[in-house]
């Protein structure tokens, strides 16, 4: 089977081209592909697939995707099948531009969510339009280290995105190496959680833990739930956000939600993983 390597922000992908739809991918393929020490390792994978080979309307996502003709089908570390994937979309992107699958330097991507926008920048970097951050109400978690407030957000996929005292210090306090414990009311699929802090103006930092992946160095629809949790309602915004594997840029107004950040393909080559 055939593969590439890419990372955006250092959230990495395993990205498996299957232009006709012939991939079974069974969860335990996925967490096999995606085991940093048995497999190739990565906290998803990124299936490439003709919108058309799905049937024109891929089951489960949003009716805007079958105008695509690529489809990211993403899946989490897990195996589990996630609506959408911020970084990972970059990263599909630059794929398909580096394979001659989609022209620079605009062109559209379906998802779960539904269709994504994608411009690639002069410089190199991508932007997405995310879409709307739709902000749902208040929400808690328990982490190891204790309870945690902050507001439930929808960027295609459940977030709750935390507000916490302290800068950049109290962030990195943050004891994110359990499964948040969250109320299935608020969160019947789950969700990510995200624990921020504003440390300049304009700049957030923030780490994640992400459903099914556990924390990872970076999360786009996290970045953009954070920018979303700092800003006050109504009220557009520009955001640079901080994580552990670098940083990205959210443009918030009337019309939604733009992320802009890097996207590298670091590797290709075949697996014999199943």
């Amino acid at each position: 089977m055939r593969f590439a390597k890419g990372h955006g922000t250092e959230n990495d992908f395993v990205i498996l081209p299957d232009p006709d739809g012939r991939l079974d991918l069974a969860p335990s393929a996925v967490a096999a592909l995606c085991d940093r020490r048995a497999g190739i390792g990565a906290d998803g994978v990124l299936r490439v697939v003709r919108t058309a080979a799905l049937g024109g309307e891929p089951a489960g996502a949003a009716a805007s995707a079958a105008g695509c003709e690529w489809f990211m089908d993403y899946r989490n570390a897990d195996g589990s099948v996630a609506e959408m994937c911020g970084n990972g979309v970059r990263v599909f992107a630059r794929y398909l531009v580096e394979q001659g699958l989609a022209k620079a330097p605009a062109f559209s991507v379906g998802t779960r969510a539904g269709a994504r926008g994608i411009v690639v920048e002069d410089d190199g970097d991508i932007t997405v339009d995310m879409g709307a951050a739709r902000v749902l109400g208040e929400g808690a978690a328990r982490l190891a280290g204790g309870d945690v407030r902050g507001l439930r957000i929808s960027v295609g996929n459940p977030h709750l995105a935390c507000r916490v005292d302290g800068g950049s210090a109290a962030v990195a306090a943050m004891d994110l190496t359990a499964a948040p414990e969250l109320d299935p009311a608020e969160f019947p699929e789950g969700a990510n959680v995200e624990v921020f802090a504003e440390v300049a103006p304009g700049t957030l930092q923030m780490r994640v833990y992400e459903r099914g992946s556990a924390e990872t160095r970076s999360c786009g629809t996290g970045i953009v739930a954070a920018a979303a949790a700092a800003t006050p309602p109504g009220e557009g915004a520009t955001w640079l956000v901080r994580v552990p594997g670098g940083e990205c840029t959210v443009f918030l107004d009337s019309q939604g939600a733009r992320l802009r950040g890097p996207a590298v393909i670091v590797a290709e080559g075949e697996t014999r993983l199943p």
